[in-house]
């Protein structure tokens, strides 16, 4: 196994501007060598740039980025030892599956046995030895989607770059391919980095994940820690399907104030409170840790029953809650529209973030961070 800074990427102060528009700013990173790293965010976040600016194919317009501990702005794409995977998969209509996968060690002049041997294990490792032969107009979406990985994989590179590679793979062939990708990653220990618009994609691959908004990074951790410790509401909002409550909550007195209700923080949370001194809070709740019932309960709040949605395996009811919506998820027994049901907000579950900026207050040490559920069945993404 390499060691964490032999293929690592570091990112200082970069900036990239395209006229007047400023896509990344003051941008800093660090990615330890043979780390599996998602670059997770909506359009436009700068995603895209950022892996660009790794190959070389995109400039920096200032600060400095560095691979294996170098300083790489003025080297040549060709010179960084990467390998791409392109959304729309660039292969050649006219050279056949194991041609396209061998093109650039044939461009390198490797040695012909070498190529041969690489080539059958890669063939082999992606389930395309049958089509070998084959012209790309022959396969289908998802075999031509192998065949750009394998040309990727076959190369060997200490950096693995994925720009979007599943997008236009129908749900079934994107969860097939996300654990080959990990398989990929484990086999060679690449520093890998992915980038997706996908908090599912996200979750299942990354160990970590840089989630990005307006060229700035909101939150670079593990999935779990992602999930559960949102640094910010934007965080908290983006992942998770349906997306976290987020709702208005003034704090006084050891006491939140939503709307005309009151729900008394236990000890653990007053001083977190207090020791954030912003009584103008947001107060964030996943809609799988809401738990309904017909009575009062602690720590909870009442509500409205606004409608439901139907997700297959499970109902979304939605509530209104002194004029402001939440959305609980239910497995069945559901109230009627207009029913008023109470909502416990489990402590050790909720989050609180300011209002003047978005940012958590951080949790209370007796809270342990919580690993994420997001299943795998589910085909959700946060940008949508």
């Amino acid at each position: 196994m390499q060691s964490e800074n032999a293929n690592s990427i570091v990112f200082e102060h970069v900036g990239k501007r395209y006229n007047k528009t400023e896509a990344i700013r003051d941008f800093h990173l660090t990615i330890s060598g043979g780390e599996r790293v998602i670059l997770l965010g909506p359009s436009g976040c700068g995603k895209s740039t950022l892996l660009r600016m790794i190959a070389g194919l995109e400039e920096i317009t200032s600060g400095t980025i560095s691979m294996a501990g170098k300083p790489v702005n003025h080297v040549p794409c060709g010179e960084r030892g990467v390998a791409m995977v392109f959304q729309n998969y660039a292969l050649y209509p006219h050279m056949t599956v194991a041609e396209n996968i061998t093109y650039g060690l044939r461009a390198h002049h490797v040695e012909k046995e070498e190529i041969a041997s690489r080539l059958a294990e890669t063939l082999d490792m992606l389930q395309l030895t049958p089509y070998a032969k084959r012209l790309p107009k022959e396969l289908s979406g998802g075999q031509r989607q192998r065949v750009a990985l394998a040309r990727a994989v076959i190369k060997r590179s200490p950096y693995f770059l994925l720009d979007e590679p599943l997008s236009n793979l129908d749900a079934q062939l994107r969860l097939h391919a996300r654990k080959e990708l990990v398989k990929i990653h484990e086999q060679y220990h690449q520093t890998f980095i992915y980038v997706t618009h996908d908090q599912i994609e996200a979750m299942t691959i990354g160990q970590k994940i840089v989630l990005l908004k307006d060229g700035e990074v909101q939150m670079a951790d593990t999935p779990a820690m992602i999930y559960s410790r949102p640094a910010n509401v934007f965080t908290a909002k983006f992942i998770g399907s349906p997306s976290m409550n987020i709702i208005d909550a003034d704090y006084a007195d050891g006491q939140l104030h939503i709307g005309s209700q009151t729900f008394r923080l236990p000890e653990m949370w007053r001083r977190q409170a207090d020791q954030a001194k912003d009584p103008e809070l947001y107060l964030g709740i996943r809609p799988e840790h809401l738990v309904f019932s017909d009575e009062p309960l602690d720590h909870a709040i009442e509500g409205t029953v606004k409608y439901e949605e139907y997700y297959g395996n499970r109902y979304g009811v939605y509530l209104d809650v002194n004029g402001m919506e939440m959305i609980a998820l239910r497995d069945g027994d559901l109230p009627e529209n207009g029913d008023k049901v109470f909502l416990r907000l489990d402590p050790d579950k909720i989050h609180l973030f300011r209002r003047t900026d978005g940012t958590s207050i951080g949790y209370p040490a007796e809270i342990p961070p919580a690993g994420s559920p997001l299943r795998e069945e589910t085909d959700g993404n946060g940008a949508e």
